[in-house]
């Protein structure tokens, strides 16, 4: 029989426990955004329950700006993404799978850690900010050598995840690919079906499987020719007025 001195030891511990990592209803009450942020991919809903300060995410914002460009249009050549527009809530799932290992991506990983990022709100600050940047009037588009197969893939497969004209699905995750540049997409896009990129959605990961490298290119020329609406686009020359003495890389 378990004495009454080890049974109130144990009871104690427990209350601890519940007490520190408890998930109950006051556990969402009490998400600091300003605490040191413990990366955890089931804590991505909470930081979007967040109220953003887009300031402070400007000032986020220089570091990612040495890959991305001040305006967070990446390299027409796939090398780096457009992440300008780009949905806060996939924003937010990424780095914090880059942060805690679930995606691997050596370059992006630096940033992602907690001393770049160490609160969940300085990670929905600089969310937001990328989300309101204007995307880049031009991206880096497929040869266009087979739209109309590569629209009926995109149709019967990805409508449900990532939009009818590519704007991304917030309930989803599922991240806006219009306007993204073709290299950059055919690169995932074949990481995911061959299990390269580990943080992929499972569902999707089997639904893409059979897709031969004709009918990636096919459809991500399709995707890479899907416009996003006027008001997110930039005007032609447009810079961004935040860092106007930033260096840009105009052969990029």
């Amino acid at each position: 029989m378990m004495g009454s001195g080890l049974f109130f030891t144990l009871f104690l511990i427990t209350l601890s426990f519940f007490s520190v990592y408890g998930r109950g209803a006051g556990a969402a009450e009490a998400f600091d955004g300003k605490a040191p942020f413990q990366y955890d991919e089931d804590d991505v809903d909470k930081v979007m329950e967040l109220t953003p300060n887009p300031e402070n995410g400007k000032k986020i914002y220089l570091i990612c700006a040495v890959c991305h460009e001040p305006e967070g249009w990446g390299r027409e050549d796939g090398y780096y993404p457009q992440i300008a527009g780009q949905l806060r809530v996939v924003q937010i799932k990424q780095l914090i799978d880059i942060g805690i290992g679930n995606r691997d991506n050596p370059t992006m990983f630096p940033f992602a850690l907690r001393e770049i990022l160490p609160t969940a709100q300085d990670i929905i600050d600089v969310a937001e900010y990328i989300e309101r940047l204007p995307m880049s009037p031009t991206n880096g588009i497929g040869p266009g050598t087979d739209l109309a197969h590569g629209e009926k893939i995109y149709r019967d497969n990805c409508v449900a995840c990532h939009g009818e004209n590519g704007e991304g699905v917030s309930e989803e995750h599922g991240p806006l690919i219009q306007g993204q540049h073709y290299e950059y997409l055919v690169r995932q896009f074949e990481w995911i079906r061959d299990g390269k990129r580990r943080n992929a959605d499972p569902e999707m990961v089997k639904q893409i499987k059979s897709f031969t490298d004709h009918d990636i290119r096919a459809q991500m020329d399709y995707v890479s020719r899907l416009r996003p609406p006027p008001e997110k686009v930039a005007p032609p020359g447009w810079r961004n007025p935040d860092f106007p003495k930033y260096w840009r890389d105009d052969s990029r």
